[in-house]
């Protein structure tokens, strides 16, 4: 143990979790039942982090089987379960497959046999299965313990988790198929996050395409007795009076609360996200922390951290369940990050903020037949963990005659008012973008030392609306999203604000784990996490971050682990924010990693199948690292931190040669112009 207060903070943990062995489990997405990210683990440790090998690594076959314009519209983000004396987990296909602990080896796999041809609005996907055990079947009993899926055709499955077969007595033949309104194409619809399952109840939401139309599909969510599949309720987060709309689906997961009987839903926007002139009003229920009463699907509270979207600032990632010390005496809360970046402290029991929020002025001058809130909430307790503004003097670039005037050119003619700036027909600068701040990875919190970490992002977004007859037979360029939002009196464009040079136009950092103090409402620390060496020339890898939209896992041990979009499984001290080890994956692990113990020996496990909306090499494994045996040899998958070491000549000499090639490109582009 490195030092006694770690040691009591390790005693503290182990009462906290009651001495349970379940507590040395992963059984559920978020680690437990909240969504804590938090491990009790302790035997992989600052200390001894840099001895960590890769352990295995297993295949899904995907890239071999799949056609490559098929991978291409693919997410690998599932975190497995530890369960059964399993690593449990789904495909981007929703083949469930179970492996053993200690070597990778399948078990079994199931394939529900989704089509490739449904061309998905949200891409391939599957976060992560949900496990139950039915405590009143028999001990031995097919289908006692099970697990659940939703999937991308919205089917629901049930499996025995000991062996992946379907269950009979739910639904027909072990699943059932979710009755939706008529959609565009089969790809509209789908369900990308875990169930969750409560007091015999399984709950999920879904993942609807966005900026097709204002009369788009409800985001109803909907719960089924686990048993037999029947259907128990199923719940409508948008108040529809007076509005014309759909959405505010929950595509995110969801948390539970098994004692107050509670489920936790991270609503998103209504439809569509960038004009609600047909919508008025706050849109109540839409982007909010909504808490059902989970047998019948009465609400019970609902707290909006956004009134009347028009960002698509929905909801991304799952509530965090915590007992935290608020200064007062101790309390249960529901911690909610959200995509600008502040993170919401609500009463479990109430919703109703512990610390204070304030309603703030935002810009106005909304487009033709817009009616924005005057105001929006703002936490003032917990500091934003990002940037909330982004001047000309935030602008970057390696070179400032090329890549950076050119962001500059870009960004100059843009409304830009700060958060909450509408879209506009002149375009407007976003910053953070719609894809976080914070996104569906999550926080994760540590119960014993009462810290709050996230991975955000930082990035610029440029939103256009295009009024309708310009809209018609419009081809967007290379980059940019285009929503008709039919039944709007304008379309959108969205993109990245890029340089010539493919770099981001904002100042690095571009990806930061965050530490929070919630009581003090401190930020104790930030570290950069990833560098540009799977992308750059030569292998570059400038330490600058990448966006992060998956989460991190904490432990006990003292440490966090998270992926990038490189192809690293980092771990960082959870003290300090020191990045102490880095271990080499095939592609980039943008997942939640996850860690479990297994014959005595401690696990860290993440799903690397890279981000196709990023660009990144596209993979099908799962990676999983432990401590040196005796006698081991050293792992050429795993190091410790030597920046920049004797590689920074190198990467200098690199450096200078791709300035010099630019130049010459720009020199060669400006002759021509000038001919």
């Amino acid at each position: 143990m490195r030092n006694p207060v770690r040691l009591f903070g390790f005693l503290v943990c182990l009462g906290w979790v009651c001495l349970s062995s379940l507590a040395f489990a992963w059984e559920h997405w978020g680690g437990d039942r909240g969504g804590s990210r938090f491990s009790p683990l302790t035997q992989i440790t600052p200390d001894n982090v840099g001895n960590l090998v890769r352990a295995w690594e297993f295949r899904t076959g995907d890239l071999d089987s799949r056609a490559p314009e098929v991978m291409k519209r693919t997410k690998f983000q599932a975190t497995p379960l530890f369960v059964e004396d399993s690593l449990i987990f789904c495909s981007p296909f929703n083949e469930v497959i179970a492996l053993d602990p200690g070597s990778g080896a399948p078990k079994w796999r199931y394939d529900p046999k989704i089509s490739t041809s449904q061309r998905p609005a949200n891409r391939y996907n599957c976060r992560g299965v949900a496990y139950w055990v039915d405590d009143k079947a028999a001990a031995n009993a097919a289908c006692r313990a099970r697990i659940f899926m939703g999937t991308n055709d919205v089917r629901v499955i049930a499996l025995d988790a000991k062996t992946g077969i379907p269950c009979d007595d739910f639904g027909k033949n072990g699943e059932i198929r979710l009755g939706v309104p008529p959609l565009e194409w089969p790809g509209e619809f789908q369900i990308t996050s875990a169930p969750v399952i409560i007091s015999g109840v399984v709950i999920v939401g879904s993942s609807i395409a966005d900026n097709r139309r204002v009369e788009a599909p409800a985001g109803t969510v909907r719960a089924f007795d686990a048993r037999t599949g029947a259907e128990r309720w199923n719940f409508d987060p948008l108040v529809h009076s007076g509005v014309i709309a759909g959405h505010a689906n929950v595509w995110a997961p969801m948390s539970v609360d098994e004692d107050r009987g509670l489920v936790f839903l991270p609503t998103s926007s209504p439809s569509p996200d960038f004009w609600g002139g047909k919508r008025p009003g706050d849109n109540d229920h839409a982007d909010s922390v909504v808490a059902l009463r989970a047998a019948t699907g009465e609400l019970a509270w609902s707290f909006q951290t956004v009134h009347h979207d028009v960002w698509d600032y929905d909801l991304p990632a799952q509530p965090t369940l915590a007992r935290i010390d608020t200064g007062e005496g101790m309390r249960d809360v529901v911690i909610q990050p959200t995509k600008q970046g502040f993170v919401f402290v609500l009463d479990r029991d109430t919703g109703k903020p512990v610390w204070p929020v304030e309603e703030r002025a935002v810009p106005q001058g909304g487009a033709e037949g817009e009616q924005l809130s005057a105001t929006q909430p703002f936490p003032t307790h917990v500091p934003a963990l990002v940037p909330q503004r982004l001047s000309t003097d935030d602008l970057f670039g390696l070179i400032p005659l090329t890549d950076r005037a050119a962001c500059r050119d870009q960004l100059a003619p843009l409304r830009n008012d700060g958060l909450f700036t509408p879209p506009s027909t002149q375009g407007t600068l976003m910053f953070p973008m719609t894809g976080g701040g914070v996104n569906w990875g999550g926080v994760a919190f540590d119960p014993v030392h009462q810290i709050l970490y996230a991975n955000t992002s930082q990035a610029i977004h440029i939103v256009k609306l295009l009024p309708r007859a310009a809209a018609q037979g419009f081809n967007p360029p290379p980059g940019h999203d285009f929503g008709q939002q039919t039944g709007a009196p304008f379309a959108m464009t969205r993109a990245v604000a890029m340089s010539p040079l493919g770099l981001l136009c904002n100042k690095p950092p571009w990806g930061e784990m965050v530490a929070v103090d919630l009581k003090a409402g401190k930020i104790l620390w930030r570290s950069l996490v990833g560098t540009t060496e799977d992308r750059a020339p030569l292998g570059i890898a400038f330490h600058w971050g990448t966006p992060l939209v998956n989460g991190v896992a904490i432990t006990a041990g003292g440490l966090a682990f998270t992926g990038a979009m490189d192809a690293y499984l980092r771990a960082f001290d959870a003290r300090s924010g020191e990045e102490l080890w880095q271990g080499r994956l095939p592609v980039p692990g943008v997942a939640n990693p996850m860690t479990y113990l297994w014959q005595g020996e401690q696990y860290v496990a993440i799903g690397a199948g890279g981000h196709s909306e990023s660009g990144t090499t596209i993979g099908d494994s799962v990676v999983a690292f432990r401590l040196a045996r005796p006698g081991g040899a050293p792992s050429l998958w795993s190091r410790t931190i030597d920046r920049p070491g004797g590689r920074f000549l190198a990467k200098a000499i690199a450096l200078g040669l791709v300035v010099l090639l630019v130049i010459a490109l720009w020199r060669r582009r400006r002759r021509r112009a000038m001919a």
